[in-house]
């Protein structure tokens, strides 16, 4: 690759997009081990402190769809609940890899750092701020855990990924 297409900002966006679909899903393999493993009244407790009964992504998709007065079918809605799912690892794996070889401390910890920032911004203040998930204190220790695991995974995944498509930094 020659230096002049390797400093562009567009091509570590690229490569971060590509890195984020990566690490999201290997974050679903090991947070889904986790949750197959784990009692079933730790699974009863989060299911009782999600709103409506659904996942975060699936109120989200709800809103998306009451918004643009959408009607999703069971496959659709699946689809769309993949496709946000995935986006909420692309678009930051896209911004991490923008501003890694950019601003100083970024990808320090080998994206261990930013595994813990998107845990922390999305899964601990976000989705509960937005009213996507349950209030923080109304889950598990356990659902933490296994969210904070996954996100640090998913932040490795995306800068190891990065590194090996070529990425400065």
């Amino acid at each position: 690759m020659t230096h002049r297409f390797r400093n562009r900002w567009w091509t570590d966006a690229l490569r971060g997009a590509i890195a984020g679909a990566a690490a999201t899903w290997l974050m679903d393999q090991v947070t889904t081990a986790q949750l197959e493993a784990q009692s079933e009244e730790t699974t009863r407790r989060e299911q009782a402190a999600q709103p409506n009964g659904k996942s975060s992504v699936a109120n989200l998709v709800d809103r998306i769809e009451t918004r643009f007065g959408l009607v999703l079918d069971d496959q659709q809605r699946a689809a769309a609940a993949q496709a946000v799912h995935y986006g909420l690892g692309i678009v930051p794996g896209a911004a991490y890899a923008v501003l890694r070889p950019r601003v100083p401390l970024v990808g320090s910890g080998r994206g261990v750092g930013y595994g813990i920032a998107l845990w922390a911004s999305n899964d601990v203040y976000a989705h509960a701020a937005l009213g996507l998930s349950g209030p923080v204190d109304a889950y598990p220790m356990k659902t933490h855990r296994r969210g904070l695991i996954g996100h640090v995974v998913l932040g490795g995944a995306t800068d190891t990924v990065i590194a090996l498509l070529g990425s400065r930094g």
